[in-house]
């Protein structure tokens, strides 16, 4: 009897992100909008009320614009994904626990 093993591959392959946009470094964050997209995992919404505040005192940030995924297993809703696209120069999406 002839054992077969199977071995994936769990890295993504490499591509553009939906939209197409490319990614363009910034000069500074000074008077820029920086998005947040929360997963919903513990302890996220604390660090981005924290970032946030000090994105704003330290570096000169404008705005800060807070979405919330209902939870980390789903897409962000296609209106966070307009709003920050529409609004932001930067979005940071992240992960707690």
């Amino acid at each position: 009897m002839s054992a077969s093993l199977t071995v994936l591959d769990p890295v993504a392959p490499a591509g553009i992100a939906r939209g197409g946009h490319a990614f363009r470094p910034l000069d500074t964050l000074q008077g820029k909008v920086v998005g947040f997209i929360d997963n919903s995992k513990p302890n996220f919404s604390a660090l981005v009320d924290d970032l946030a505040e000090l994105l704003v005192a330290r570096h000169g940030v404008a705005a800060v614009i807070k979405h919330r995924k209902r939870a980390a297993s789903i897409p962000a809703p296609e209106e966070a994904i307009a709003d920050v696209q529409r609004q932001c120069d930067l979005v940071i999406t992240g992960s707690g626990d």
